[in-house]
């Protein structure tokens, strides 16, 4: 079962979270197998994926966000775009659009960077929404200060929160055909018990990045953990292994009903919106060419299908709901 860990480590300025995804990554990759329009993932694609939604559900985990966290890469190379989106309970999806095939063995930059195109964004979009507010999103480059392509999505992702919150951190990710896993170390501006009141962007916290002696060491061991060790080891034996001098405050383990877990959000009633969104002309053509109107969710695989029966009364319900005014809501 998938599973995700939060510690602390007991009166440094310095927290840590554990994810393993198991059930809820392969629920992902078989559902794009099943898939007959697509077929599942080149192992290069699946890996950085695979990645990505661990990490996804790490910043999530850590910065308790009441809304989702969307996490995309896009660029210019054969994949087009890599989703995740993670809520506030966890549940979380993923995709990837890809053209041509990848070749194997392509690196982070072969597949989305070859013209140092490649973007990576973060999106906060809240559950509530105050009238106009819009979601918050970050961009950063995938490739460093001097052009360089960045090949490993844990060191765009560094850069980022580095950026955003303005707090050093240090992520360890991996991920294979059974499990998707991430180790997250941060630093935060205040000692002890208060780490759990989260990060404060302050000039302390700008004068003391790169600069804590205690986040550096543990840094460093946190880094030392191989691939193979976060796909393979049990949790217990992770910490131990790489952190056994150091004195660890651990929470109850999210796992069951709690854990990350895969959940998609698209319906017939969103699709039909969708529908209504392209306009009545669109939809007719789109009829007369096909006799359907079928559209399949890249997230989960499900297929909706309106005949001109049903695609003719979605425009009729939105004109209802138009001229009912704001009680028909």
């Amino acid at each position: 079962m998938s599973e995700l860990h939060k510690f602390l480590f007991d009166g440094l300025p310095v927290r840590g979270v554990i994810v393993r995804l198991t059930d809820a990554w392969t629920e992902i990759l078989s559902r794009r197998a099943s898939n007959s329009s697509t077929g599942a993932y080149a192992p290069e694609v699946r890996d950085m994926l695979g990645e990505m939604t661990a990490a996804a559900a790490l910043m999530q985990a850590n910065i308790k966000f009441d809304g989702a966290l969307v996490l995309q890469i896009f660029g210019d190379g054969p994949v087009k775009v890599a989703v995740v989106e993670v809520q506030s309970d966890l549940s979380l999806r993923a995709t990837a659009t890809v053209q041509p095939q990848v070749d194997p063995g392509a690196t982070l930059s072969q597949m989305v960077n070859v013209h140092n195109q490649g973007r990576c964004a973060i999106t906060l979009d809240p559950k509530t929404k105050f009238p106009g507010q819009q979601p918050y999103q970050g961009v950063v480059p995938l490739f460093d200060d001097h052009g360089v392509p960045i090949e490993k999505l844990s060191a765009v992702l560094e850069h980022y929160m580095l950026q955003s919150e303005q707090l050093d951190t240090t992520l360890v990710l991996a991920a294979d055909d059974q499990v998707a896993a991430g180790l997250l170390i941060q630093r935060l501006p205040m000692a002890g018990t208060g780490n759990l009141a989260g990060s404060m962007v302050s000039k302390e916290t700008e004068d003391q990045i790169g600069l804590n002696e205690h986040y550096n060491r543990i840094a460093i061991l946190a880094s030392s953990l191989k691939r193979e060790e976060l796909l393979t080891l049990d949790v217990e034996t992770m910490l131990r292994r790489l952190f056994w001098e150091e004195s660890i405050t651990r929470f109850e383990p999210l796992s069951g009903d709690s854990a990350p877990r895969f959940a998609c959000s698209c319906s017939r009633e969103r699709v039909g919106k969708m529908i209504v969104g392209l306009g009545r002309e669109e939809a007719e053509s789109i009829i007369e060419e096909r006799g359907d109107i079928e559209v399949g969710c890249e997230f989960c695989g499900m297929q909706y299908r309106f005949d001109p029966i049903d695609a003719a009364q979605l425009f009729v319900d939105a004109v209802q709901i138009v001229n009912a005014g704001p009680d028909a809501h």
